[in-house]
C-alpha cells in the first residue's frame, strides 16, 4: 500500500463514527491540548455549552461542539464565549438592540439578556460574547447618546479567571 493511496471507509463504519460523535463536545484548557468530553442526551451537552464560561484551576475552559470534519489539528480554539455586564450607561441606552450593538464591538454577540417590561429599571445590561483571545479585554467604554453627549459605560466579565 502506497502512501497516497486512499483507503475507502464503508458507509456502516461512517455511520458508527457519526453516531458516536454526534453528542459530543471538543475542549481544551486556554494551556493545554484539545480533549473530547460524550454525553447521553442532547440537553446533557447543550446544557454543559449554552451554560457559559467554565474554569478549573482558573484556567479557562473553551468548548466547541463537534462537526463532521474535525480532526485534533482542524480545530481552532479561537475565542471564549463569556457573559459581559455593561455599568453606567445613561436609562435611555438600555434596550437590548443598543446592547447587541455594544456585543458587537467587543466580539461576535451569543446572546442578549432580555428583560421583562414588568421588571424595575437595571443597574446593568448583559450580553454574551465570544471574545477573541488574541486581544485584549476591554474595561469600557465611552457611549455617544442621543445629545451628542458621551457617557463612560464599565465592564465587568462574568466568571473571568485571571491570565
Amino acid at each position: 500500500m502506497e502512501e497516497e493511496e486512499i483507503i475507502d471507509i464503508p458507509d456502516e463504519g461512517q455511520r458508527e463514527g457519526l453516531e458516536s460523535c454526534a453528542l459530543s463536545l471538543i475542549g481544551k484548557f486556554l494551556t493545554c491540548r484539545p480533549f473530547n468530553k460524550k454525553f447521553n442526551t442532547e440537553f446533557e451537552m447543550n446544557s454543559v455549552l449554552k451554560g457559559g464560561s467554565r474554569s478549573f484551576d482558573n484556567q479557562v475552559l473553551m468548548l466547541l461542539q463537534w462537526r463532521v470534519g474535525m480532526t485534533a489539528g482542524n480545530v481552532k480554539f479561537d475565542s471564549v464565549s463569556l457573559w459581559v455586564q455593561i455599568w453606567g450607561a445613561p436609562f435611555d441606552l438600555v434596550l437590548p438592540t443598543i446592547v447587541e450593538a455594544m456585543g458587537i464591538r467587543l466580539g461576535t454577540v451569543v446572546e442578549v439578556e432580555r428583560k421583562q417590561k414588568s421588571e424595575s429599571q437595571s443597574y446593568f445590561m448583559r450580553v454574551k460574547v465570544a471574545l477573541p483571545i488574541t486581544k485584549p479585554i476591554r474595561r469600557g467604554a465611552f457611549l455617544a447618546g442621543y445629545d451628542g453627549q458621551s457617557d463612560w459605560a464599565n465592564f465587568k466579565y462574568e466568571r473571568l479567571p485571571s491570565f
